[in-house]
């Protein structure tokens, strides 16, 4: 992302620019195209599971100006990780609202996953195809590469079990009741505490860990059908 480019300037080494651009329309695509399905994801779970308040607001939408949140935008192109306006949820309308929530939580995630499995499936389809040039094939693969290490490191970044993350909702399921205003009493606080992880780059060892075996697995599972039918 920008921030290892900012890095690679401030000690005195080289920017590929055209990998950085690729770098950067890849982001805008899941800006503009992933961050509003992610909060859709949310939203659509919630209201087959009986909140109707996504819908009511108008956020049961895949319009991007409903769902761009400046500081997340930031994030994202600064870091590869970021975040839309979060879509509202009331647990109240929930039959069991810790599990209806863990759903709803979970389905963000899960839309990155997807997000990033269908983009590799994409990639090697454009493989297959005799017509196009093996330039045009070299610039598509650094475009398709950050898309969908994007997705996943979204994925990967959201189920961490700090508050206001996604994960953190997976964790308050298996709580007792007492327990969980506690988890979440300083959301506020881990928020400013997560951006200087990123930008220090601490967070860094355990994102990667984690992106890599997601990649390898979303990599395996999208390559199997094609290797089956010798196209690969």
């Amino acid at each position: 992302m920008l921030i290892d480019a900012i890095r690679g300037i401030m000690r005195g080494e080289g920017v590929d620019f055209p990998s950085l651009v690729m770098q950067l329309l890849a982001t805008v695509a899941v800006i503009f195209l992933i961050l509003p399905l992610h909060e859709y994801a949310h939203g659509l779970i919630a209201y087959k599971l009986g909140d109707p308040t996504a819908k009511q607001s108008g956020r049961l939408t895949l319009n991007p100006l409903a769902s761009i949140d400046k500081v997340g935008t930031l994030g994202l192109l600064l870091f590869g990780i970021g975040w839309a306006k979060p879509v509202p949820v009331n647990p109240r309308y929930f039959r069991n609202p810790k599990r209806d929530m863990a759903l709803t939580a979970l389905a963000g995630p899960v839309s990155n996953i997807l997000a990033g499995f269908v983009g590799t499936v994409v990639y090697y389809l454009l493989l297959c195809l005799p017509f196009i040039p093996v330039q045009a094939l070299s610039v598509l693969s650094v475009f398709f590469y950050y898309y969908i290490s994007i997705n996943l490191m979204l994925a990967v970044f959201n189920l961490l079990p700090a508050p206001p993350l996604d994960g953190s909702r997976l964790v308050a399921a298996f709580l007792p009741n007492r327990m969980v205003y506690q988890y979440y009493r300083y959301e506020r606080y881990v928020v400013l505490v997560l951006f200087v992880l990123l930008f220090t780059g601490v967070l860094d060892p355990v994102l990667s860990f984690l992106h890599g075996h997601l990649w390898n697995a979303v990599i395996s599972l999208a390559s199997t059908p094609f290797r089956a039918l010798g196209l690969l």
